[in-house]
This record gives structure tokens, sequence and C-alpha cells, in this order.
């Protein structure tokens, strides 16, 4: 193998330029031509894709976002689309590829393998903290730090006012930094998908809690099966029927995404390039490279998609615990 590509796809993450320079310059320490192709599969349908060299990714690592920046692609999705891609890393004697995403990402990825036989290892570059073979993902780290650093600050007006915030965190379909931040936080309740939320028992407490708390926190995760944090305020609201207490909602929305990537983040993200520049080097393929009980591991793109990361089961106990 000579020449090998990388690009990020899918939603942005904190990390993901510390794992782009950890790939170009892996893969030039391991005597390759690496090329960075700009807007995910869209930039690779359209040829989009230029060559990195080690000043390319220079002053890059604290930086969030991504340096190739990430479309989505409709086109990707169809075996036109897909075969213009081929052509175009075939034209380059591209000959590798490497992945930085997440369910989507890797997706596409396989189905790319499937029909065109370029080997790709991915890195899980996502701030949900959801893909199956490791850990922690790129970018949730910072984005939990990111929610807590807003819950820190919400706490102080809400105890001010004696106010209920109920809190919206990112987290469609898993709820890991809600989980997270809602320790570091303090909060009184988490609300995750995971997990059914019961309003009577939210209702009861916050009643209770009143008589010791004046104010309270609840992070929301916005794929609650109750709904948004708006729509679970204005729930709690009507049945606690108390016209002098106030409730507020915080919706903290994009701005978990951006910010300078943590300590942390930086060295997955660099462990994970490098990994992966490694793993198609020693043959590896269609698969992603994560780090679990602080080993790389390299997890099969279908095990990734297909197989459910759940809750630390101690994390949900914790916030019962802790909330009293």
């Amino acid at each position: 193998m000579k020449k090998i590509a990388v690009f990020t796809s899918g939603g942005d993450a904190p990390g993901m330029n510390a794992c782009i320079r950890a790939v170009v310059r892996t893969g030039i320490y391991k005597g390759l031509e690496v090329y960075g192709i700009n807007r995910g599969y869209e930039g690779m349908i359209e040829g989009d894709i230029k060559r990195l060299y080690s000043h390319s990714v220079s002053n890059i690592v604290q930086r969030g976002g991504t340096m190739l920046k990430s479309a989505r692609s409709e086109e990707f999705r169809t075996p036109e689309g897909r075969k213009k891609a081929y052509e175009n890393l075939r034209s380059l004697g591209i000959e590798g590829l490497v992945a930085i995403g997440g369910d989507g990402t890797f997706t596409g990825a396989k189905l790319f393998f499937e029909e065109f036989g370029i080997p790709t290892v991915g890195c899980p570059g996502t701030i949900d903290n959801d893909i199956y073979g490791t850990d922690y993902t790129i970018g949730f780290d910072t984005a939990v730090n990111t929610a807590l650093e807003a819950i820190d600050k919400i706490r102080d007006t809400a105890a001010a006012h004696d106010r209920i915030f109920f809190i919206e965190v990112m987290g469609r379909d898993a709820g890991f930094i809600a989980v997270e931040s809602g320790i570091g936080g303090g909060a009184e309740f988490v609300m995750v998908p995971e997990t059914q939320t019961d309003l009577k028992s939210v209702v009861k407490s916050l009643k209770n809690l009143r008589k010791t708390k004046t104010s309270s926190i609840i992070v929301v995760a916005e794929g609650d099966d109750l709904g948004n944090a708006e729509e679970i305020m204005q729930k709690v609201k009507t049945a606690i029927k108390d016209p002098e207490k106030e409730f507020k909602v915080t919706t903290l929305g994009h701005i978990q995404r951006g910010g300078k990537p943590t300590a942390r983040d930086r060295v997955l993200a660099s462990r994970c390039g490098m990994a992966a520049v490694e793993g198609l080097l020693s043959g590896k393929t269609n698969c992603m490279a994560g780090v679990m009980n602080q080993q790389v591991v390299y997890t099969s793109f279908g095990d990734c998609i297909g197989k459910p990361k759940p809750l630390i089961e101690d994390h949900l106990k914790l916030i019962d615990i802790l909330s009293i």
C-alpha cells in the first residue's frame, strides 16, 4: 500500500482535527502518500481530494470542527454516486481509506468496501458516544464538559431565583451526554431515551425536594420518550400546579459540538488515527479502531453499527442516590 486518504463525515466533533493530524503524520512516517478528502462522501464523488503533508496539519490539534469539513451526501446512497467516488479514488491510485465519523459514516464505508473492495478502517468521531467497540468516542468528553460548564452557570441563577430549570442536551438516541453532565453537574433528575420517564414519579419527587431544596436542575436528552425539554417542562408545570414556582428551559444545542477539544479527546483521537493507519498496513479492513480498557481494539463495522452500546448501570444508580 502506497497511498491512503482520510475524510470526516456526519456531525463534526471536537478532536477530529487531532485524528486527521495523527493519520497524516503516521502515514508519512510509514512512507505513505496521504490525501485528504474534503466534505466527506460528497467530496469523494466530486473529486475534491488533495495531497496532505506534515505541514498541512500543523497547528490544528487544538481546533474544534474539522479542517476537511463534513457534508451529507444523498448521491453516495446511490450505486451511481458510489461508482463516481470509486473512480476518483482509483484515478489517484488511492488504495486505502480512514473514515472518521459515526454510524452513518461506517454504514457507507461498509457498503463501499463490499462493492469496490477498497480497504477502510474507521475512527469513532461523534459526540454522542453511542458507537459499540470503544469506551469513548472522539468529541464526547469535550461535549460533556461544555454541557457541564453551562449547567454550573445555570445552577447559579436557578438558586438565586428558586427556579426549576430543564436543560436540554444533545442525544436523540443515546443519553451518554445527559448522564455524565448530569452527574457532574449535580442534577436532581436526568431523562434519557434508554429508560422510560415516569412523569408521576418526577412530579412527586420534585414536590418532596421542595421541602429541602428551593431550586432544581433537570437534564433532558433531546430524545427522551416524554418529549423535548420544553414539552416535559409544560407537563411537569401543569401537574405541580404551583403558580408561584418558576419553571425555565435552556436548550444547549450545537454549542456542544464546538470548542477546543479536551486533552482526553486529543489523546484518544491521536491514538485512533495512528491505529487506523497501522491497521490498514497490517491488512485490516471494514472495521473501526477504538480504545477499550486502555487498549486499541478493532471492531467490525457490522458490530459497530448493529450492536447497541448500553449506558453504564452504576451511572444511573449514582443519579438516584446523589439527588437526595
